[in-house]
């Protein structure tokens, strides 16, 4: 069943693709994506600009995997120090929410709302049912560790990036799919994006700047 429901995600998002070059990328995605060519500077080219530390990684988030993206962005921050000899505030980190994974960039009301949990299959660790909440933004991936959670993390200076090509192509499968208008789904995840998220034109050009920032890349799920 999960295989017939990534076979048809990936056929509906070269759709998607193929009609956004059709019609111009500039009219799918906000502004951002379509002044960059322009080499003129961006809220996204700012945000990377804003990416530091001695020692720089990005995480690249594509499923939920049960939150194991932010295990591993703990792990970082963790050992990092130990390992180069340097403060927690020299490390660099970057993580990269996108395609399956464009949930947890979003607020507590969008994921009851829509029944994001059903949709992408994510369970709450504390009921083993559907998620109805975001199950790891306050909430530790580990419960004993009580800050591996992604609120933690960006209180702690880890930037966090969305990927509007997935809020653009996932509010649109949900619009069709409880008969409700895009426009109207996709605008209200974006208002409902958490505090200190930065959006990205795409999750694909999110990891490639940071990369030219001077990331190492990690796949992360």
């Amino acid at each position: 069943m999960q295989d017939t429901k990534l076979q048809l995600d990936r056929r509906d998002f070269l759709q998607l693709a193929a009609a956004t070059a059709a019609v111009g990328l500039g009219s799918a995605l906000p502004a951002t994506s379509a002044n960059a060519a322009t080499g003129d500077p961006t809220d996204f080219t700012r945000w990377l600009d804003s990416i530091s530390g001695k020692q720089r990684v990005v995480l690249d988030v594509r499923e939920p995997n049960d939150g194991m993206a932010v295990a591993w962005a703990w792990v970082y921050l963790f050992t990092g120090p130990r390992a180069y000899g340097v403060k927690e505030s020299d490390l660099g980190t970057v993580m990269v929410l996108r395609h399956n994974a464009i949930p947890f960039v979003l607020e507590d009301s969008m994921w009851k709302k829509y029944k994001l949990g059903e949709y992408f299959k994510i369970n709450d660790p504390k009921t083993s049912a559907p998620a109805v909440r975001h199950p790891y933004y306050t909430t530790p991936v580990d419960a004993d560790v009580a800050d591996m959670t992604l609120k933690s993390h960006i209180d702690r200076g880890v930037k966090v990036a969305a990927c509007d090509m997935a809020i653009h192509y996932y509010s649109g499968q949900i619009a069709k799919a409880q008969g409700l208008k895009h426009d109207d789904v996709k605008a209200e995840w974006m208002a409902a994006t958490l505090p200190k998220i930065t959006h990205a034109p795409s999750g694909v050009v999110a990891c490639q700047g940071a990369v030219a920032k001077g990331c190492s890349y990690v796949f992360a799920g």
